[in-house]
């Protein structure tokens, strides 16, 4: 049996957009509200609060075209700034089953970020934001895990909390530690209701900690001390934040890798050299993988000229990622997540040895394309920028 045309339907099929013209169905839409749209993800800002002086959390309502998203992934954002429509990802911070009807943000501002100083400076209800699909694989297992630790550093505290929002919106009934490190009290991000949720579920158990303020790091003494009995054994873990931090819970569950899932934020370092002899490599360290004649040094830097073949500009090799170094010679490439997510930075590379930040793999190709924020020289490069 055909299925039933409805209005809807009808209006999002390709045959009227022929008919209103190139623009299609949603530059008609759009003119009347623009948070209507058949095809393109939007929402308005309805709710704006400052939690810390340096984020702001946006609650969106989105439109009928978001799909939702898994707790733990992250959703690219589109942001108008001077009639230049921005893109960066960004985590919900909130239950993946209210994903649909409410989206939550919270974004931290940084000094040289375009998107994330111009929401804390100027988002106030009615701001109107595109979306694009949630995505990524730092996601809560199925079945949930009995015994689960929920680690994040920073502002890599919104998926985590997600995870936690929706174990507990599900009645998960099982044991949950939630472990959050900011710099300091300041900046702790979400206190009042992580505490409010321990308090709700006996089986939620909180820590809040300043490591500017004399706050006990990471170890395996420290979590197996706050988990009930049997400590590590048996128990999973969920981790966001700065690379530090996932390497060093990585040390702690190095014989139960499977029982790690990570996601860090920020530019990701150089891979460091290869561990000396009886010595186990720390998870969030990839190995070295410096080829003889590749023009690299095996401690991270490189040897050789750096040519952006578009503008003219060149530069020595150095460390850190190519996009660090076109912005260091005074170029302004396209980037979003700076982490190797959202390819806003992709590139042609014409010739010329990178590595990959992330693997520590050598690329040799020439004529391919690269994403720029974790790739780094490892002898001469040629970039189409």
């Amino acid at each position: 049996m055909p299925a039933t045309l409805t209005p809807k339907r009808l209006l999002a099929s390709r045959f009227v957009d022929l008919l209103v013209g190139p623009h299609g169905i949603d530059r008609y839409l759009e003119l009347l509200d623009p948070r209507l749209s058949l095809h393109d993800a939007r929402a308005e800002v309805v709710r704006v609060c400052r939690q810390t002086e340096r984020s702001v959390t946006l609650t969106l309502a989105p439109n009928a075209a978001w799909r939702g998203f898994r707790a733990g992934q992250f959703v690219p954002v589109g942001v108008e700034i001077d009639g230049v429509r921005r893109t960066r990802t960004y985590s919900p911070a909130g239950s993946e089953h209210s994903g649909g009807r409410e989206l939550e943000l919270t974004v931290t501002s940084h000094p040289r970020g375009l998107v994330s100083r111009h929401l804390n400076e100027h988002a106030a209800p009615g701001m109107i934001v595109h979306l694009g699909a949630a995505a990524g694989e730092f996601v809560l297992p199925r079945p949930r895990p009995r015994r689960l630790a929920l680690i994040s550093g920073g502002s890599g505290i919104t998926p985590v909390l997600s995870m936690l929002r929706t174990l507990c919106e599900e009645g998960h009934d099982g044991e949950v530690l939630f472990v959050h490190y900011g710099r300091r009290r300041a900046d702790w991000l979400y206190e009042p209701e992580v505490r409010r949720l321990a308090r709700e579920h006996p089986n939620v158990a909180v820590d809040y900690l300043a490591t500017r303020e004399g706050a006990e790091h990471i170890s395996a003494d420290f979590l197996a001390s706050r988990l009930t009995a049997g400590g590590l054994r048996d128990s999973h873990v969920a981790v966001c934040g700065p690379p530090g931090l996932l390497a060093a819970v990585g040390e702690i569950y190095r014989d139960t890798p499977e029982r790690v899932l990570q996601e860090t934020f920020g530019a990701p370092s150089p891979p460091q050299p290869a561990s000396r002899p009886g010595r186990r490599p720390t998870l969030g360290t990839p190995p070295e993988r410096c080829a003889r004649g590749s023009g690299a040094d095996c401690e991270g830097a490189a040897v050789g000229t750096v040519r952006f073949l578009r503008s003219g500009a060149s530069v020595a090799a150095g460390t850190g990622s190519l996009l660090e170094q076109a912005e260091a010679a005074g170029l302004a490439p396209a980037f979003g997540c700076r982490m190797g997510i959202c390819r806003t930075c992709t590139s042609r590379k014409a010739s010329g040895v990178v590595r990959n930040l992330l693997s520590g793999e050598l690329s040799t190709e020439d004529d391919e394309d690269i994403q720029i924020c974790v790739s780094a020289p490892a002898g001469d490069v040629a970039l189409e920028l």
